[in-house]
């Protein structure tokens, strides 16, 4: 693998991981400042405009994939921190998956403001030009 094929991938998953991490201070400083249903429905609010922004910056700054694709790597990127992360080690438990505020209604959301970013975006002609990720030119 070439470095600019890497530098693609680098930078496709950097945006749901930042926008995870966003998410997880919201929940953070949520739960230290007001109830953890006051946090949850913040970060169930905040979650899929976080998103919805780094959709737009990613596709107009990069647009390596399709929108259904960014939607999906989007969520499973979320979904695989959770998993693998927040529950085992900060959480100390898989609990929070049974909350459907906690997890799965954002999960949706994310889901659902990534793809329509996307799509809107590249049918009006905001998103760069579709490049192919596993391509070796930007």
């Amino acid at each position: 693998m070439n470095w600019m094929i890497l530098r693609k991938y680098l930078v496709f998953f950097a945006h749901p991981l930042l926008g995870w991490a966003l998410c997880g201070a919201i929940m953070g400083i949520g739960r230290a400042a007001t109830s953890l249903d006051n946090a949850l429905a913040i970060h169930a609010i905040a979650a899929p405009i976080i998103f919805a922004i780094l959709t737009l910056s990613y596709l107009h700054w990069f647009n390596y994939t399709p929108p259904l694709q960014t939607a999906i790597v989007s969520v499973a990127v979320v979904v695989g921190m959770d998993a693998f992360v927040v529950a085992p080690f900060m959480e100390k438990s898989y609990a929070m998956f049974t909350s459907l505020l906690g997890t799965w209604i954002p999960f949706a959301l994310i889901f659902l403001s990534t793809y329509l970013t996307a799509l809107a975006s590249t049918r009006l002609g905001w998103a760069r030009a579709t490049g192919n990720l596993s391509a070796g030119t930007p």
